[in-house]
């Protein structure tokens, strides 16, 4: 297990449309002495995050955002000092939105880290630097780590609560993940420094794995839009199709090889009209090419299909995401599916081949952690095994992995388990 979260956050307090892009600072990583040199601890980088990589036991991405553009690195070195390193900050510029300033997002991408390490960085421009911060390396082994589902809100005071209440229920969480629909609108800029100024107390320390939902594929008269401004917010594993950078990718943590879906086909078909035909090949080949002991896919959009109270039309079933994923994750053997969407916790059990089957992926809904919910809304499924109590608040999740086991748990926000959900191997 990595170090404990208290330790990080004691460390931590001691211490629209893309315009352009170009590297700013090196040329790669370099080690450096820092013994006697003179730097400035004024430099306080805005919504300082990191973002998980696809190999997390040698890689991370640290991001932060500022109103000017300057060149610009992440350092890092072993807790508590030696050799600093030096990483190039890669900058891009970000149109605001809803009354916000442009920006310029950074990001600076690790790769060099030894597994297991525990690290501190700071991000440098000049001679002005940050005060250092936690970064630890995955170990490949047993860990524990967040799950939120939606936290589009109105008002994410409420998202923020709910992280502090996760980061409460899991101190030693080494990442977290968010299930999409961040925001509730993709091109609102003040709703996404909402929700990043929600998030600060999480991912200075700990990295983030953020799915993409439809929510930020809407522009700001609520049509269709390329979601440029989410991609602008996170830089992601670069695994996927090459052709869609960064619409679908992977990651390993531990012994667990997760696989990210866009179930975004609908609200992005026009940028990306060949997105379902191109994930469905790289899913099956990602998926048959690891060799961690547990699968599990994210993906947005929930594979089940509910019926809607007041619309008797709406059949219970499954989605068109369902269908067209279902039977992969059948084939290449997926343990677990977390999906979103719906704004409630269910646990459907396990499914194969469209019916209930012990052979087949677990499949939990993961609920809702923004204000934005849906009382009363759904009826219940035939492959329902739990359901929250409703009319339904927030809840967030947390996940336990190691070689022979994969433990899921939903809790309310006052520490109240709703569900618990294991995996043997």
């Amino acid at each position: 297990m990595s170090t404990a979260w208290k330790r990080r956050a004691g460390l931590a307090a001691a211490g629209a449309l893309l315009l352009g892009a170009a590297f700013l600072g090196g040329c790669g990583a370099s080690p450096s002495d820092a013994a006697g040199e003179k730097v400035s601890v004024t430099m306080a980088p805005e919504a300082l995050r990191q973002i998980v990589a696809a190999d997390n036991e040698h890689g991370r991405t640290v991001m932060w955002q500022a109103e000017t553009e300057e060149a610009a690195s992440v350092e890092y070195r072993e807790e508590g000092g030696g050799a600093i390193r030096e990483a190039p900050a890669k900058s891009q510029r970000l149109a605001g939105t809803q009354g916000e300033p442009d920006r310029y997002i950074y990001e600076a991408r690790l790769t060099d880290l030894e597994p297991g390490g525990a690290y501190e960085y700071r991000t440098r421009a000049g001679d002005r630097v940050s005060p250092w911060h936690p970064l630890s390396a995955d170990d490949g082994g047993p860990f524990t780590a967040l799950v939120f589902p939606d936290t589009q809100s109105q008002d994410y005071g409420v998202w923020e609560s709910i992280a502090e209440a996760g980061k409460k229920q899991a101190p030693d969480a080494e990442f977290f993940i968010n299930m999409g629909d961040l925001v509730d609108n993709g091109q609102d800029e003040n709703q996404w420094q909402a929700w990043l100024g929600a998030a600060e107390g999480l991912f200075e320390t700990i990295p983030a794995a953020p799915l993409m939902g439809n929510h930020e594929a809407y522009s700001l008269d609520w049509q269709t839009a390329r979601p440029d401004r989410y991609l602008a917010q996170f830089a992601l594993p670069e695994n996927g199709d090459p052709s869609m950078p960064e619409l679908f990718w992977s990651f390993d943590w531990g012994p667990v090889h997760f696989a990210v879906l866009n179930t975004q086909m609908a609200e992005i078909s026009e940028w990306y009209p060949d997105l379902l035909s191109r994930q469905q090949a790289w899913l099956e080949q990602d998926l048959t090419g690891t060799d961690k002991p547990w699968k599990v896919v994210l993906m947005h959009k929930d594979p089940l299909q509910y019926r809607i109270a007041s619309r008797p039309e709406r059949k219970e079933g499954f989605s068109e995401e369902g269908e067209a994923f279902m039977p992969i994750f059948d084939r290449t053997g997926v343990d677990a599916v977390l999906s979103a969407h719906l704004h409630t916790y269910r646990d459907r059990g396990h499914i194969y081949d469209f019916r209930r089957d012990e052979r087949g992926p677990l499949y939990i809904l993961t609920g809702v952690a923004g204000d934005v919910r849906y009382p009363n809304l759904w009826t219940d499924h035939a492959l329902d095994v739990t359901v929250a109590p409703q009319p339904e608040t927030d809840n967030f999740m947390t996940m336990e992995a190691d070689s022979h086991t994969l433990t899921f748990r939903a809790w309310l926000p006052d520490g109240t388990m709703l569900d618990e959900v294991t995996l043997t191997k």
